[in-house]
């Protein structure tokens, strides 16, 4: 018998879910996760099936009675994929599909499908056709002695390059166009980052579990419309917007894409470039699900990401969200520990996000201060460094050649500017005459 093909297009699939614990007490929440990423893939969950058993079958993974239950399990609810929430080797996946007749896909497949679908940019599409290859690759085991290509010539005749060779040299062939592409765009992005540090507008970036709300919370602060769904993964493609905080300043906002259990190695690897805007931020806003049971797990489960892609010693903030499905929980703000500060709000309802917005602009900017000062015109070096820095915010001119200067500067280099040349502080409301006068 052949192995069943997906299904008819625009129906979704009967699929199962297998989930195989190594130990009773392990946690079982992640079959329920599993289940949501299988809806969020567009499959029609009909039956689940957990077991525990201490070392996995290096032939099937599961053992034989188990497998027995998940074939007799396909074939009454008429599945034709099943899912396995860990990750299978080749040889076992091939043996399962052999066993059940029907298609069986671990869960670094089931991640990839769901980014292949959400992928909208050029960038974020090579990026996912990049770790759908590399899983690919080692998933070739088996040629097809039929598609032997014949070499030519006397000496040179013999069974040729089998179709397994020839997809490796292919799939080889394109992973290492797709990593130049990815180069790059890598280097266009430091670009980017460069231009950007020449603006004294700071980068804070929302990080946290798929589905807990990063995407809600952004376009609250925003005033944006960025694409929200109850789905894991619903946001893939990183978006920047422009917020101002109550104090009139400006930070660069960014959505990323959503962490998860067990984050397919390869995914990390070929989003680096996009991983990279969280490693090179001033602040992190670590988004957790308030109403989630394992929330302390999600957590532990971001920052280990986190230090993999270099983020590790980013500043951040912990920030609560769905107070709102959480009878008992209000708004608070908590930065009085010496770890990360938290601050509980609902990005549905709006409560907490004036004092998120506050404790951002605290924290972002604690090492700058605001000053007025005017310069004169034979203290132009002064307004040179400052211009260098990028700290100016508003200027104007006064009658005699001199400048009368908003800045945004840090404690470092205002001890610079004093050592350069004379100048005087002024009052908010002062314009450029009456520093000049006074």
């Amino acid at each position: 018998m052949s192995v069943k093909g997906p299904a008819v297009l625009g129906r979704p699939e009967r699929t199962l879910l297998v989930q195989q614990r190594s130990r009773a007490d392990e946690d079982a929440d992640s079959l329920l996760e599993l289940a949501l990423l299988a809806r969020s893939a567009g499959a029609c969950v009909c039956h689940s099936i957990g077991g525990v058993r201490r070392n996995p079958d290096p032939a099937t993974f599961i053992g034989k009675g188990k497998l027995d239950e998940v074939r007799r399990s396909v074939e009454s609810h008429g599945g034709e994929l099943v899912i396995f929430d860990h990750a299978l080797t080749p040889i076992q996946e091939r043996n399962l599909e052999k066993a059940l007749q029907c298609r069986v896909l671990d869960r670094t497949g089931l991640i990839l499908d769901i980014f292949a679908q959400r992928a909208e940019t050029r960038e974020g599409k090579l990026q996912v056709e990049l770790a759908q290859l590399r899983h690919l690759s080692t998933r070739l085991v088996r040629g097809w002695t039929h598609l032997e290509r014949q070499k030519g010539g006397i000496g040179l005749r013999g069974p040729g390059e089998t179709q397994l060779e020839t997809d490796r040299r292919l799939i080889g062939r394109r992973i290492k166009y797709l990593n130049k592409r990815l180069e790059r765009v890598s280097a266009q992005r430091e670009l980017r980052r460069k231009s950007r540090r020449k603006v004294p507008i700071p980068t804070v970036c929302l990080v946290g579990y798929t589905n807990a709300g990063k995407s809600s919370l952004f376009n609250r602060l925003t005033g944006e419309g960025v694409y929200v769904e109850d789905l894991l993964f619903a946001t893939l493609d990183p978006t920047m917007r422009k917020l101002v905080l109550p104090d009139r300043r400006e930070i660069v906002l960014s959505d990323t894409v959503g962490f998860i259990r067990q984050l397919p190695h390869s995914l990390v690897q070929a989003f680096h470039s996009t991983l990279e805007e969280v490693s090179s931020a001033a602040m992190l806003l670590h988004v957790v699900d308030s109403a989630a049971e394992d929330r302390d797990e999600r957590i532990e489960h971001v920052n280990g990401v986190l230090e993999e892609i270099g983020a590790g010693d980013v500043p951040r903030l912990l920030v609560y969200n769905k107070i709102d499905l959480c009878p008992g929980l209000d708004v608070r703000v908590d930065t009085s520990g010496t770890g990360p500060g938290a601050v509980w709000v609902s990005a549905r309802s709006g409560d907490g996000i004036g004092a998120l917005s506050k404790v951002l602009q605290d924290l972002v900017f604690r090492d700058t201060r605001r000053e007025f000062v005017h310069v004169p015109p034979q203290a132009a070096r002064v307004r040179a460094f400052l211009y260098d820095h990028s700290v100016i915010r508003h200027e104007e001119f006064d009658s005699r050649g001199g400048w009368l200067l908003e800045i945004d500067i840090e404690a470092a280099q205002w001890g610079r500017v004093g050592r350069l040349a004379e100048f005087r502080l002024c009052s908010v409301p002062d314009t450029a005459e009456s520093a000049v006068a006074s």
